[in-house]
């Protein structure tokens, strides 16, 4: 067996059939726990969270200007998608999260018109502008689709996962925060980040040593994203 492929089945875990996100997950468990468990989300679950933090991270905008870039982000993983998967489904998937966004952009338009805020006078602090540039530079044509179909994943995933804790039993969740939990933490929406997990692992299967490694990367670079975005809450960021 060639030393490329040998990597490969190493990488994948393809010897014993554990998916790849498997075993990123139960290599880098640490990591993703510090964004999904973030002490900013720690608070909302306990019901200590600061509601000015909160203000700061949502309500303000900071969020709101993330999802603006996330957008073409999507959209570039879609034309990848197009071009790229062999599975018709893939493009349903993807296209089904772009309907979602333009929702939740009109939803963070609501919530701060309810807090009398003016999403056009919002200045991105150091850590949005750092990851809206993240995301730009997965849209380019040289990133392949594994890589960035990787990173929408992890970037849905974060959320979900750390809205979903929030909600499990035993949380103490304000009533004010109760349907910004519902919005990410939804059962549906984990479903959602299920079928983008999917993809993920298929599209590795298929790929190069040196391409799984890149999405590894990735993945990597979403997490420590996802810590310094819930880290604006607290102004640390």
């Amino acid at each position: 067996m060639e030393k490329e492929e040998t990597a490969k089945m190493t990488v994948t875990g393809a010897t014993n059939n554990i998916p790849v996100t498997e075993t990123w997950m139960r290599k880098h468990r640490l990591l993703y726990d510090g964004a999904t468990r973030h002490p900013f989300i720690l608070s909302i679950r306990q019901g200590s969270v600061d509601f000015s933090s909160f203000k700061r991270w949502l309500v303000i905008g900071q969020d709101y200007i993330f999802v603006r870039s996330f957008v073409p982000f999507v959209a570039s993983v879609l034309m990848k998608s197009c071009k790229e998967s062999s599975v018709e489904s893939d493009m349903e998937v993807i296209l089904g999260g772009m309907a979602s966004l333009a929702d939740e952009i009109n939803w963070f338009k609501k919530e701060a018109s309810k807090y009398h805020v003016s999403l056009t006078s919002v200045v991105p602090q150091n850590a949005n502008v750092t990851y809206c540039r993240f995301l730009e530079s997965l849209t380019g044509q040289e990133i392949e689709y594994p890589v960035a179909i990787t990173a929408f994943w992890a970037i849905e995933s974060v959320y979900q996962q750390s809205f979903a804790h929030c909600l499990e039993e035993g949380g103490r969740v304000p009533q004010e925060l109760q349907e910004t939990c519902e919005r990410w933490g939804n059962e549906g929406f984990g479903a959602y980040c299920n079928s983008l997990r999917d993809i993920v692992d298929r599209s590795l299967q298929k790929a190069s040593a040196e391409v799984v490694s890149k999405a590894e990367v990735c993945f990597l670079s979403v997490v420590e994203h996802e810590v310094e975005f819930w880290n604006m809450s607290t102004g640390d960021a």
